[in-house]
């Protein structure tokens, strides 16, 4: 068993969104042996089912969505307050619920370059970084790809990410590493999550091309990227945030089978 923790994005793996589909994904999950689920974006009714649910069934929710949105985020200073007030609101909430992670976006550039706004999202999570450190929740600025799924979006590479993570100077500030868009546009996987681990709270898996099930069709090995995630230490939530192309289940299963090292 390794030391990292498997978790898996509720909606991906949803027939529907009734309740009932809800319940069922979740507890399947249990039996399977997730310890964890996450949402994105949830309304208290949702939260409230999904974190009950969770609950009855022994697990947690790793992860939601920390603020709006994801194109017009941290990286302008006009957006400042009203990031404030949403984080500071969700990290209340998390703190309550007891979920270990918020996800948080750079937007998209407009026009400002790399460089300068490196230090614009740092000077936003200073804002509340004091706040996470006393609730013990993890700020995760989430890493995307621009050439596929997020045309604009500054947080693009790690390096840049790093260089945010470090300018902010918390530990509770750390990155989303998501495997399948850093495979878009780096490459060169296990390297960089080795040398970087110390920067990453969280990360998310899926195939490429096509952002589905992890097996033989796709380009990335995703046995030795588990073992070397593995091989770091780390000890936070891995979680799976692919569309399954055949029965949702069965592919939960599969995912959980694949990083159980």
């Amino acid at each position: 068993m390794g030391r990292f923790k498997q978790s898996f994005c509720l909606p991906c793996f949803l027939e529907n969104s009734e309740p009932k589909s809800v319940r069922t994904a979740i507890e399947t999950a249990a039996k399977i042996g997730y310890p964890a689920v996450e949402l994105w974006d949830a309304d208290e009714k949702t939260l409230d089912l999904v974190c009950g649910t969770a609950q009855d069934n022994g697990m947690a929710v790793a992860s939601i969505c920390g603020h709006g949105s994801l194109t017009d985020g941290l990286n302008k200073r006009e957006n400042h307050e009203r990031i404030r007030r949403e984080l500071l609101t969700k990290i209340d909430t998390a703190q309550k619920r007891k979920i270990p992670n918020l996800i948080c976006f750079s937007g998209n550039r407009y026009g400002v370059d790399d460089k300068t706004s490196i230090g614009i999202v740092a000077e936003g999570f200073k804002l509340v970084s004091k706040q996470a450190e006393s609730a013990g929740v993890m700020l995760n600025l989430e890493l995307l790809n621009t050439k596929v799924d997020h045309p604009g979006y500054q947080c693009d590479h790690t390096s840049w990410g790093v260089e945010v993570v470090r300018q902010t100077g918390s530990p509770n500030v750390k990155l989303l590493y998501d495997i399948y868009h850093m495979q878009i546009m780096e490459g060169d996987l296990c390297r960089t999550i080795s040398e970087n681990i110390g920067c990453i709270g969280h990360f998310h898996t899926a195939g490429n091309p096509g952002r589905h099930d992890m097996d033989e069709t796709q380009e990335i090995y995703y046995p030795e990227i588990a073992r070397t995630i593995n091989r770091t230490g780390f000890d936070r939530y891995v979680g799976h945030e692919f569309m399954p192309k055949g029965d949702k289940l069965a592919a939960l299963k599969q995912a959980f089978d694949l990083f159980n090292v």
